[in-house]
């Protein structure tokens, strides 16, 4: 999660974001997975918050591909960010009427100057395919 002088710190998916004063982000409706009552589903509003560290100019985008990998649903502009050594900074993509038609395993790749970062899973579902999902086993473990 390095490239030339940067890391990306980490990601995270929420319903919304605020610049407050001081600077400050709040982030509202976090999430992992979306789990819905049917599809397809149009989102109205989401954003990628990435926490970026290191120093110098670099490029940022953030794609969502399908499941097979092999259509792109939605990408972002690409966004300059300016870094002064050792500095960090957050970066924000905000994502508007995205349409998930089926349920799956989508992926939000991360690039910094057109490398691929980080690429992690984005477990789509609607209450049909949790139905029809097998109940998961117990797991016991006893620690001594």
């Amino acid at each position: 999660m390095t490239t030339d002088n940067l890391q990306l710190v980490y990601t995270l998916l929420c319903d919304d974001v605020r610049l407050e004063m001081g600077n400050k982000i709040s982030l509202m409706g976090i999430f992992q997975n979306i789990m819905v009552e049917k599809l397809p589903i149009s989102l109205i509003k989401f954003a990628v918050v990435n926490h970026w560290r290191g120093s110098g100019n670099h490029q940022t985008e953030v794609r969502i591909l399908s499941p097979d990998k092999g259509n792109l649903v939605v990408t972002s502009q690409p966004t300059e960010i300016e870094l002064a050594p050792g500095g960090f900074t957050d970066n924000v993509s905000f994502f508007v009427n995205v349409v998930f038609p089926k349920p799956g395993t989508y992926w939000i790749q991360t690039l910094a100057n057109a490398i691929i970062l980080e690429e992690f899973p984005l477990i789509v579902t609607d209450a049909g395919t949790v139905n029809e999902m097998a109940p998961a086993e117990e797991i016991t473990e006893t620690v001594n």
